[in-house]
């Protein structure tokens, strides 16, 4: 069900630059004007300016650039990711106050964006640079019907999405590093994906997908040992983007794909994810226990697993090492 600010939202903005009276505001939404006009206040507190004048009503004047639960569920396609949104202005990690909301069984397509993170975190516990209005730093709730060893399949699917919507939105064709990362052509990093779930034997609780995108950041805004490997949309554009917007378009890329997931199986995004990947066809170096060895990156298995081709031209699936992506490996051509 969409809530009452929403639909009010909704009205006003149909209405365009015409007033709407209180009163028709008050039949339309089953509340009271006074209802109304506190709905109005809160709406100003999120910087909406809205004009009132009596014998006519209210009209909105203009709408707010900062990120809200109102302003992220104004003009989002989606029909049930991000019905529900918890925004802080600053948090310690997104994560965290995911897996505290999906533990109160409050959770499916629940989603909590953050204008900073103070701790924010990648993979294996790694820093991740979160600051205030430069980026995307978001965490889904989702609780699929699926068994636990399925879930790396969802991370896969959130690169896909996170990709597909840079690539529509600015025109680059970013690459997928597996199994979550995306990088430019300059192989430097844009974004990032960590995956966390609670689960019982066979059955997925819920999973908490976070990711962080680097939208408007400047060189300079990092230190100088990040400046190496990172980068971000205004970087590659040279121009500043909303990302109001971009949240919009990837939660609304993300529920299209998971639905079709869930109807399809694994198949439509394993073909997405491979025209994206990250140095298919070329050699890369595999660090496995005290073991080294070198062989070609083959692709995506049925499950998610990413497959290599050994030197001896068999083909193998990985579900775990340590990969090095940038090492001087063989050439194609050996």
């Amino acid at each position: 069900m969409e809530s009452t600010r929403n639909q009010l939202i909704q009205l006003l903005a149909k209405n365009n630059e015409e007033y709407i009276s209180g009163q028709v505001l008050s039949e339309k939404l089953n509340i009271s004007r006074s209802a109304v006009w506190k709905h109005m206040k809160e709406l100003e507190k999120d910087g909406y300016v809205i004009e009132a004048k009596s014998k006519r009503g209210y009209r909105f004047v203009s709408y707010p650039e900062k990120i809200s639960e109102n302003t992220v569920q104004w003009g989002l396609q989606t029909n049930w990711l991000g019905q529900k949104v918890i925004h802080r202005e600053v948090t310690s990690s997104t994560q965290i106050i995911a897996h505290k909301v999906a533990k109160e069984q409050k959770g499916h397509g629940t989603i909590v964006i953050a204008d900073e993170q103070v701790s924010g975190r990648g993979r294996m516990n790694r820093n991740w640079h979160s600051k205030k209005g430069d980026g995307m730093w978001m965490s889904m709730i989702l609780q699929p019907p699926l068994p636990p060893y399925l879930a790396p399949q969802l991370t896969l699917l959130t690169a896909v999405a996170l990709t597909e919507t840079i690539e529509k939105l600015t025109g680059l064709t970013p690459r997928i590093k597996w199994p979550n990362d995306i990088l430019f052509d300059n192989e430097k990093k844009c974004a990032g994906i960590l995956t966390e779930l609670q689960a019982e034997q066979d059955k997925i609780q819920y999973v908490i997908i976070g990711v962080g995108l680097n939208i408007n950041q400047q060189k300079n805004d990092w230190p100088e040992d990040v400046q190496k490997r990172a980068t971000s949309l205004q970087i590659e554009t040279g121009k500043q983007w909303p990302i109001r917007e971009i949240i919009q378009y990837f939660l609304s890329s993300f529920e299209s794909l998971y639905d079709e997931y869930m109807k399809q199986g694994f198949l439509a995004v394993k073909t997405k994810w491979e025209s994206y990947g990250f140095k298919i066809g070329d050699w890369i170096t595999i660090r496995q226990l005290d073991k080294t060895r070198q062989a070609v990156f083959y692709g995506l298995a049925d499950d998610g697993a990413l497959l290599i081709k050994n030197e001896a031209g068999d083909v193998e699936r990985l579900y775990s090492g340590e990969i090095d992506w940038f090492h001087e490996a063989k050439s194609n051509n050996e």
